[in-house]
């Protein structure tokens, strides 16, 4: 019974990335639903551990391998054929998708603070989201010339009050943390954050090269460790005159509730700004905002793109609703940025 379960659950988280994704990557609609309805693949799947079932890490691994995005005929080739293979990657690999374009979220908040800034960026996979002041941005026409002018311009479109940020932030040290970091001039792994694109997304890709290829003329620092032990030994090695800023994007999703609680206790036990821009209900004590009416009659009526909103929080505070993927930014009414 409890393996007829297991799969019942496999087979719903399959359903509801498809759910994700119908109106970002119908190539990946169709192949979670039929990874859903298939007996065998929901089978594969079980056989992994817990932690390494997401639909993200299973096409990511499978393009990995087979060179482009696959459809439901070659996944169900590749595990039957090459099964251990797609496994030892699954179990090597972690789902670090780093997509820059969340900066154009974040920016808002950190052209705000006082400066100069010390960053720490938790989960930072391979360090792009730390390049904030690198990028250019275009908020619907109001612009923001970064300092790296062969950098990618990272477009979001504002809605509501959203503080549009007149510069850059000055950035005075930043560095990132991540069980397992990926080496941006390593090929390899860059080939893997490839991976994680998804695809019919439009100009992601082309962004994704044009952020690595800035990275390299300049890259960041990620040491490997743990987002609550090692934390408060990188922070302390941030200069002591700079507001110390620590952030992560669709994080702790993957970490354990308990351990959500404590590293929530180790970030407020630094006196830093916290930014969180996560999925609701994964941050710890942080309120998740009513969707707007106008959002709810439009996602009744097939309007897709507020569907999926994470929440960009300051300190505990909800401050907007946002794109997982950085193209929009919905600022709460009544906040100040």
């Amino acid at each position: 019974m409890h393996g007829h379960d297991l799969a019942a659950g496999v087979a719903e988280n399959y359903l509801a990335f498809a759910e994700e994704a119908r109106d970002r990557s119908p190539g990946y609609e169709a192949l979670a639903t039929s990874v859903a309805e298939d007996t065998g693949m929901l089978r594969f799947v079980e056989s992994l551990p817990p932690q390494k079932r997401q639909p993200n890490l299973l096409f990511a691994a499978a393009r990995y391998l087979l060179g482009d995005p696959v459809d439901i005929g070659r996944l169900r080739d590749l595990v039957a054929q090459d099964g251990t293979e797609l496994s030892a990657v699954m179990l090597a690999r972690r789902t670090q998708t780093n997509e820059p374009a969340r900066c154009a979220t974040l920016l808002p908040v950190l052209a705000e603070l006082p400066p100069p800034l010390a960053l720490i960026e938790v989960g930072a996979s391979a360090g792009l989201t730390l390049l904030v002041d690198k990028y250019s941005y275009d908020y619907a026409g109001h612009s923001v010339t970064g300092r790296d002018p062969l950098a990618p311009t990272l477009r979001c479109e504002p809605r509501g009050p959203v503080p549009l940020p007149a510069r850059l932030p000055e950035i005075a040290w930043r560095a990132g943390l991540d069980l397992n970091p990926l080496d941006v001039t390593d090929d390899d792994d860059v080939r893997w954050l490839s991976c994680m694109v998804w695809p019919g997304e439009g100009d992601r890709e082309q962004r994704l090269a044009a952020a690595v290829a800035a990275a390299r003329r300049d890259p960041p620092v990620v040491r490997r460790g743990d987002l609550i032990t090692d934390l408060p030994g990188l922070a302390a090695e941030a200069p002591a005159g700079a507001t110390l800023v620590v952030y992560h994007s669709a994080v702790l999703a993957y970490v354990q509730p308990p351990d959500r609680q404590k590293f929530a206790a180790a970030v407020r036990g630094l006196g830093a700004v916290w930014l969180s821009n996560e999925a609701p209900g994964v941050v710890p004590d942080l309120p998740v905002p009513p969707r707007p009416e106008a959002q709810a009659n439009q996602a009744q009526h097939g309007g897709a793109d507020e569907d999926w909103p994470f929440v960009l929080g300051r300190d505990g505070t909800p401050l907007a609703l946002a794109d997982g993927h950085g193209t929009w930014l919905r600022w709460l009414p009544g906040i100040q940025g």
